[in-house]
C-alpha cells in the first residue's frame, strides 16, 4: 500500500495517494513515509493545520531528518503559527545546512515575526549558497525596507530583477523603496513595469496612487486607487489611502466613509482608526465619540498601532497615554537607524551650528510665531542652517525666512537619510526638530541622528517617545518637575515657553460687528483655534455659559463647511439658539489680528490649547480664560498668561472655568481693568520680549553644547529669568 501511495503522489494523483496512505496509517500508526507525504499533501492542498500535525508526528519519529523539519516549519509559517514554526526552521537548517530553500523559508518567518535583522542572515546564507536565487534576493530587499535601508533594499530589489526580469513582486518593491527615498518618477516607473506584467496587480495599483499622492497630483492618485479597489474590492489598504487623500484634498465627509469601509475590512489596520476619529473631530462629528475614545485609549494601554500621536493631544490630557502613543508610533515609523553610523566628535568651537529643520518654513503658525527669533540670533556664536522640508511657497514669509538664516536649505525632495547625511557633512551641532509628529514632519532624519545633540521645540506638544531626541524645550507650568517621567527627552526649563514675532502687523481697521456678523449689542466670547480641538465637553461648558450670560453670543472660526452646520446643530440640541453661535471668515493676516479687538473674552479649549491662536489674541490685547490639565499640550495657554501676567485667568476644572467666564463677562470693570493691564504692560513682559528670549534659548544651546562636549550625556537644563 505504501509503494501504491507513493506512486500515486509522484504521478500527481494526490487524492488517491492521500486515501491510500491514510490506510497505510490506520494499520502502521508510525509509518514515517506515509506521515511525512500525507503532511506534503495536505499543505498542498492549504490544509496546514492537518499537515503540520502529520509533519509533526514524523518529527517526533525521526527529529533528525532535515526534510521533515524543514517541512514542518514552512507548514506552521504557511498557516499563520510563525513563533512555533522557527525551532523546526532551526533544527532544520542545523541539520542541512547547505539548504538555501530552508534559509529562505526561515528568513521570511523572522521578517513576519519583525525580526528582521535575523531575517538578513537567513537570506544572506540562502544567496550565499545560491547566488542566482531570486526570492532570496527579493525578500532581502524586502526586510531592508521593513528596517528604513532603502538604498541597500533598492540594490537587492535589482539584484532579483537581474536574475529574473519578470518578477513583478521586484518591480513593486523597488517602487517602494524609491518612493521613500523621494525618488517619486522612478517609483512609478517601476509601478508602471510591474502592471504592464501584471494588470491586475492591485498592491501595484494602489502604490503608484501613494507616489502620486506624494506629487500632490491628487486626482490621478484617486483613479489608481479606484482601480485597485475594482481589482480587489476588500483591499484595505486602497480604501485607506484613498482617504488618505480624500482628507489632503479637504473631502472629509468621503474620507470618513473610505476609513470606515478600510476598518470594515480591517478591524486592526494599522493607524486608521486615529485617522477617522481626527477627521471626525475636524468637522465636529461627535457621534459616539465617547465610545471611541475609550476604545482608542484601551487600544493604546494594550500597545496597538491605533493612532497618530498627534491626534491624541486633543482628545486626552494623560500624560502617560500620549507618551505610550508616541512609543509606539516612533517604534514602528522612526526606529533609532544605525545606518549611518556613530558621529565622530569634533572639537570644541567657537561657533555652534545650529540646524532647524521645519515643514513649515512658509506661511504657517510655526514660522508667525518664530521668525523673529531667527532674525535675533547672535550670529558671532551661532550659525544657523535651515533644512526647508516643503518646498518655496513665494510668500512673504518665505523670503523673510530665507534672509534670516546664514544657510537656507529647499531639502524638500531630499529623502530622510540623506538630509541626515548633509546635517552631518555640514557639522551641525545641534539639530532642532520644528515639527515632531505633525503634518508633513520628518522625524525618520532624527532617527539617523543628524547631529549630535537633537531637541524638539514648538510644533509638537509632546514626547516623542524615542531615544533618540535629547531634549525638548518647555517652562515649569507646561512640564511640572514632578512630570518629567512622561517625557522621554530630558527637559529644557526656560523662564517662559513661548516664542513671538513682535513685528507682526495688526491692521488699523476698525471692524463693525455687522461686518463681521456679530449683533450690535452683547457680550462676544470667542475662540478660533483649530476646530479638532472642540471636544463635546468644552462645548457642553460654552453653552452653559452662553445660557447664563443673556445676549451673548460665541464667535468661531469654521474651517469647513460641515463645522458650521454641526456645531450648530450641537447648540440646538443644548438648548441654546444657533443664531447664537456666529462663524467668522478667512482674513488677510493683519485683519485677522484686528477682528480680535470686537471680541470681549477668548475661550480656550481642553485638553489642547490655544497655542499661536493664543499669542495672537494677547498680542491684539484680548484676554484668554483657560482650564490647565496635565499634559503639555492642556498647559500652554497656562504658560502663556504667566508670561504676560495674567495668572489670574487660569483655572483648574470646569466648574472654575465656566464660573469665571460669567463673571467676567457680568463685570464690565472687572474684564475693563484685564484689557487695560495688558495694554500698558504687554510688550515688557516675557511673552513678548523676544530678544530676551532668543538670549535664553541660546543659553540652553551652550549649555547642552558644553554637556557633551565634556562627554556628559544630557540633563535637564534650567534657565533662570
Amino acid at each position: 500500500m505504501l509503494q501504491q501511495g507513493i506512486q500515486a503522489f509522484q504521478s500527481g494523483n494526490f487524492d488517491g495517494a492521500d486515501s491510500i496512505l491514510k490506510r497505510v496509517i490506520q494499520v502502521d500508526a508510525k509509518n514515517l513515509p506515509a506521515l511525512h507525504i500525507l503532511g506534503l499533501i495536505k499543505a498542498s492542498q492549504e490544509n496546514y493545520k492537518e499537515a503540520a500535525n502529520l509533519l509533526a508526528r514524523a518529527a517526533r519519529i525521526a527529529p533528525n531528518d532535515a526534510s521533515i523539519q524543514y517541512n514542518l516549519a514552512k507548514a506552521l509559517a504557511d498557516g499563520g503559527s510563525d513563533k512555533e514554526s522557527i525551532p523546526h526552521h532551526k533544527k532544520s537548517v542545523e541539520l542541512a545546512p547547505n539548504n538555501p530553500e530552508a534559509w529562505l523559508s526561515y528568513g521570511k518567518t523572522a521578517s513576519n515575526l519583525g525580526r528582521h535583522d535575523d531575517a538578513l542572515v537567513c537570506y544572506d546564507k540562502a544567496l550565499s549558497l545560491k547566488p542566482d536565487y531570486a526570492e532570496a534576493a527579493l525578500n532581502k530587499g524586502a526586510a531592508l525596507k521593513e528596517l528604513k535601508r532603502y538604498e541597500e533594499a533598492v540594490v537587492c530589489a535589482e539584484r532579483a530583477l537581474t536574475i529574473n526580469p519578470n518578477l513583478v513582486e521586484g518591480w513593486l518593491n523597488k517602487g517602494v523603496a524609491l518612493k521613500q527615498l523621494k525618488r517619486y518618477d522612478e517609483a512609478i516607473a517601476h509601478y508602471d513595469k510591474a502592471i504592464s506584467l501584471k494588470p491586475d496587480y492591485h498592491e501595484a495599483w494602489s502604490n503608484k496612487g501613494a507616489t502620486l499622492h506624494e506629487l500632490k497630483r491628487y486626482d490621478e492618485a484617486i483613479a489608481h486607487y479606484d482601480k485597485a479597489i475594482s481589482l480587489k474590492p476588500d483591499y484595505h489598504e486602497a480604501w485607506t489611502n484613498k482617504g488618505a487623500t480624500l482628507h489632503e484634498l479637504k473631502r472629509y465627509d468621503e474620507a470618513i466613509t473610505h476609513y470606515d469601509k478600510a476598518i470594515s475590512l480591517k478591524p486592526d489596520a494599522d493607524w486608521t482608526y486615529g485617522d477617522l476619529l481626527h477627521v471626525k473631530m475636524k468637522v465636529c462629528f461627535w457621534s459616539n465619540f465617547q465610545e471611541s475614545l475609550e476604545k482608542l485609549i484601551i487600544k493604546v494601554l494594550a500597545h496597538e498601532k491605533i493612532a497618530n500621536p498627534f491626534s491624541l493631544l486633543a482628545l486626552t490630557d494623560d500624560a502617560l497615554l500620549q507618551k505610550q502613543s508616541s512609543e509606539i508610533y516612533a517604534h514602528e515609523k522612526y526606529p533609532f537607524n544605525p545606518a549611518l553610523g556613530p558621529i565622530a566628535k569634533r572639537p570644541k568651537s567657537q561657533k555652534i551650528r545650529i540646524g532647524y529643520f521645519s515643514a513649515d518654513f512658509r506661511n504657517h503658525a510655526v514660522s508667525t510665531l518664530t521668525a523673529e527669533l531667527f532674525e535675533l540670533h547672535d550670529k558671532n556664536r551661532f550659525e544657523t542652517i535651515a533644512f526647508s522640508l516643503w518646498p518655496n511657497d513665494k510668500s512673504p514669509m518665505r523670503l523673510r525666512l530665507i534672509q534670516a538664516f546664514d544657510q537656507f536649505i529647499d531639502a524638500s525632495k531630499m529623502s530622510d537619510f540623506a538630509i541626515a547625511r548633509l546635517s552631518r557633512d555640514l557639522g551641525v551641532d545641534i539639530a532642532i526638530d520644528l515639527g515632531g509628529f505633525t503634518l508633513y514632519s520628518r522625524a525618520g532624519i532624527f532617527s539617523y541622528r543628524a547631529a549630535p545633540i537633537q531637541l524638539g521645540y514648538i510644533g509638537y506638544l509632546g514626547t516623542m517617545g524615542n531615544e533618540y531626541m535629547d531634549y525638548l524645550v518647555a517652562d515649569k507650568i507646561i512640564i511640572p518637575e514632578n512630570s518629567e517621567q512622561y517625557y522621554s527627552e530630558k527637559i529644557v526649563y526656560l523662564p517662559s515657553y513661548q516664542v513671538n514675532d513682535r513685528q507682526r502687523i495688526i491692521s488699523n481697521k476698525k471692524f463693525t460687528r455687522q461686518e463681521l456678523g456679530l449683533p450690535e449689542k452683547g457680550f462676544v466670547f470667542c475662540c478660533f483655534n483649530n476646530n479638532y480641538k472642540i471636544l463635546p465637553s468644552t462645548f457642553d461648558v460654552w453653552m452653559r455659559i452662553l445660557k447664563a450670560v443673556d445676549g451673548s453670543v460665541l464667535f468661531l472660526y469654521a474651517e469647513n463647511r460641515w463645522v458650521e452646520s454641526n456645531l450648530k446643530k450641537e447648540a440646538e440640541i443644548r438648548g441654546v439658539s444657533s443664531k447664537r453661535i456666529v462663524f467668522g471668515k478667512h482674513l488677510p493676516a493683519d485683519e485677522y489680528l484686528a477682528q480680535y479687538r470686537i471680541c470681549d473674552l477668548f475661550l480656550d479649549t481642553t485638553p489642547y490649547n490655544a497655542g499661536t491662536t493664543g499669542s495672537d489674541a494677547l498680542w491684539a490685547g484680548l484676554p484668554i480664560l483657560t482650564l490647565v490639565g496635565e499634559a503639555f499640550a492642556s498647559r500652554v495657554a497656562a504658560s502663556l498668561l504667566s508670561a504676560v501676567g495674567l495668572s489670574e485667568l487660569i483655572t483648574n476644572n470646569q466648574e472654575e472655568y465656566e464660573a469665571l467666564a460669567i463673571k467676567i463677562a457680568k463685570n464690565p470693570q472687572k474684564l475693563a481693568a484685564i484689557k487695560q493691564k495688558m495694554a500698558s504692560d504687554r510688550l515688557i513682559t516675557p511673552l513678548f520680549n523676544t530678544p530676551r528670549f532668543t538670549k535664553n534659548l541660546e543659553a540652553a544651546y551652550l549649555k547642552m553644547y558644553d554637556q557633551y562636549q565634556a562627554g556628559l550625556q544630557p540633563e535637564s537644563i534650567y534657565i533662570e529669568a
